[in-house]
């Protein structure tokens, strides 16, 4: 029988590899490339997540690649918009040290407490969905697409607030659960 249950982890490790023209279509400016490379990733994550659920080809591999694999994405594009000029660099380092307090947060609780089952808080799947759609907007208002011009400016703001909102959610929720584990 033919199995088919290895679709959904080749097409996580597709978006890996779609990350280096993805990063040099931004760094080189050419932002309908970068939008069509945009596109084809978020269309394969739709896609494997999808499949994984569907079909139940869900992968310790998966659940673990699938979300590092967006997050790389991200921070790609978040890296390179910086790079270019397009966002502040504040804004880079509170996207990035908002992802590294997380880990390092996980890591710490996993190794000095008990198990860590990182479970996205409904906070942080904003927080990202945030993050992307200012991206995807940012990148269409750059392609020359129509777009509201003042994207940017919104764009930064919100993704400021809601970096520090769901930071500060995880840092609380994960706080409480270790303080209260420590107490017993």
């Amino acid at each position: 029988m033919l199995r088919w249950n290895w679709i959904p982890n080749a097409l996580t490790f597709l978006r890996v590899a779609l990350i280096i023209p993805f990063a040099v279509a931004l760094w080189r400016e050419e932002y309908g490339l970068a939008l069509v490379v945009f596109a084809v990733a978020a269309a394969s994550d739709a896609c494997d997540g999808f499949l994984a659920r569907q079909y139940d080809w869900r992968s310790r591999v998966g659940a673990i690649a699938d979300p590092l694999a967006d997050k790389a994405l991200l921070i790609t594009a978040y890296l390179m918009l910086t790079l270019t000029g397009v966002l502040p660099v504040w804004l880079f380092a509170l996207v990035l040290g908002r992802d590294v307090l997380i880990v390092v947060g996980g890591l710490a609780y996993h190794y000095g407490i008990g198990r860590f089952d990182m479970q996205p808080s409904l906070l942080g799947k904003f927080n990202t969905l945030v993050q992307i759609l200012v991206v995807l907007a940012i990148i269409i208002l750059l392609a020359n697409l129509p777009m509201f011009s003042w994207i940017i400016e919104v764009g930064i703001a919100l993704v400021a607030v809601t970096a520090i909102v769901s930071g500060a959610h995880y840092v609380l929720v994960w706080g409480m659960r270790a303080w209260r584990a420590k107490q017993h």
